[in-house]
């Protein structure tokens, strides 16, 4: 009979590994559909910003209260996971409770075990009705509607489940260790390594040792089985960013906000217009010539760099970036986050494209326009106030660049104003609409 479990554990663990790893390659591939990117240098300040940023939690506690109960949820959900490893141990090698040699180690391990599920407990609880039942508009905004607020929903039920089952598991093996229990009593079983399980033992008072064994090989199995799900629940959750918020501030922005990015083929055509040595009808030097890119911009997902398809994918929706947005907080349509969701929510529809046809087949449609307008775009002050408030350094702004890009330099399509503005750069040397020579007209007028 035990042999026949540490089969049947073995295969649901390499089931439950097998379609996450599958899951990870297609997000891998998919990010890839991005166009190429150097984001190698300075690694010193690149470990530096992920242990800050992603392990540290720094910019998530610039707001004490979300920041705080955030990290108790992350602090707890990874430590009390640590457990996973013995309980793969004891699956694979029919043992029970394996590292409790480790005597008042483990003890101690235990009980803060316990401690941190009673808090992730709590925090979960507060979570949910800070998003359902409070009045915060960044969780009311119409993005969040259908999918993504009850994807929210589902992981804080699934955190309860696990909490709920991990503490079940403990308190049904530690009666077993009072009562004697063959297999059970030679564990690990003072008081004090049940902190917060032992307040369930009257719920299984009276009950006989076989009953208790099924209920603490039950909650044992869910508990672990639940993990496995979650694992591969990520795939399709806003939580993906437990995972990808290490590689995403790994290699987030290392320039000062503000500084933008130039086209290096335009920037070599202005230097060449401004040379007065230069000859415009020249050839190339063999070696030397910069290709002309396909398309200046970007209309669809596969025209943004992966860095931007890694931050689609991180985003946790959490939504600082559009609270802090000064263009949403005057009613313009423009939601940083929705950039992202929507970004992320394409490039999941180009990936199955890819699943199904084996690769991309045109399907008449593009990020621009049927996902993004160019309303949201242009409503963009380019402020950088989103860039500064994500918590794991994504960049929405440079996606709103790049397809504003395309709008002016592939479909001349810009607003009249900034169209007007930019003609008399050209004419004038300046945005306003004067010949150079009037300039000081109006100093000679007040002289």
């Amino acid at each position: 009979m035990q042999i026949i479990a540490q089969i049947a554990f073995a295969v649901v663990l390499i089931a439950g590994i097998g379609y996450f790893s599958r899951n990870v390659m297609r997000i891998k591939r998919n990010i890839n559909l991005g166009r190429d990117e150097d984001r190698s240098d300075n690694p010193s300040q690149r470990w530096k910003n992920m242990a800050m940023i992603a392990l540290g939690q720094s910019k998530m506690v610039k707001r004490p209260i979300a920041g705080a109960l955030h990290v108790i949820v992350y602090i707890g959900f990874v430590i009390i996971n640590i457990e996973v490893l013995e309980i793969i141990i004891d699956g694979l090698a029919g043992t029970h409770r394996i590292f409790s040699f480790l005597g008042p180690v483990y003890d101690f391990l235990i009980g803060s075990f316990e401690i941190l599920a009673l808090l992730v407990l709590i925090t979960v609880v507060i979570f949910w009705i800070r998003r359902n039942g409070l009045d915060i508009r960044r969780f009311k905004m119409p993005e969040l509607k259908g999918w993504p607020k009850n994807d929210a929903n589902f992981i804080l039920y699934f955190e309860v489940v696990l909490m709920v089952l991990f503490l079940t598991m403990n308190a049904t093996d530690h009666q077993l260790q009072l009562n004697g229990a063959d297999h059970y009593a030679n564990e690990a079983g003072i008081m004090g390594s049940f902190p917060v399980s032992q307040f369930l033992l009257p719920i299984f008072d009276g009950m006989s040792n076989s009953s208790l064994i099924i209920i603490e090989r039950l909650a044992w199995w869910l508990h672990i089985v639940g993990i496995l799900i979650f694992l591969n629940y990520l795939y399709w959750s806003k939580h993906l960013h437990i995972l990808l918020a290490f590689p995403n501030t790994y290699y987030g922005d290392l320039t000062p906000q503000g500084q933008l990015d130039n086209l290096e083929s335009v920037t070599n055509e202005v230097k060449l217009m401004m040379d007065p040595s230069a000859d415009p009808f020249a050839a190339p030097d063999a070696g030397q010539a910069e290709e002309e890119p396909a398309k200046f911009g970007a209309s669809d997902v596969m025209d943004l760099s992966w860095k931007n398809l890694l931050g689609a994918y991180t985003c946790t929706e959490c939504g600082r970036c559009t609270s802090e947005c000064p263009a949403n907080q005057t009613g313009k349509k423009l939601s940083p986050r929705k950039i992202m969701m929507d970004t992320r929510d394409r490039l999941e529809e180009v990936g199955e494209n890819i699943n199904k046809n084996g690769k991309f087949v045109d399907d008449g449609k593009q990020l621009l326009d049927d996902y993004i307008t160019k309303e949201e775009l242009w409503a963009c002050t380019t402020c950088n106030a989103c860039v500064e408030a994500c918590p794991v350094s994504i960049n929405p702004l440079s996606i709103i660049l790049d397809m504003r890009q395309y709008l002016v330099m592939e479909q001349s399509a810009a607003p009249t104003d900034l169209n007007n503005a930019m003609t008399n750069i050209e004419n004038n040397g300046a945005p306003w609409p004067f010949n150079q020579m009037d300039r000081l007209n109006w100093a000679k007028e007040n002289a």
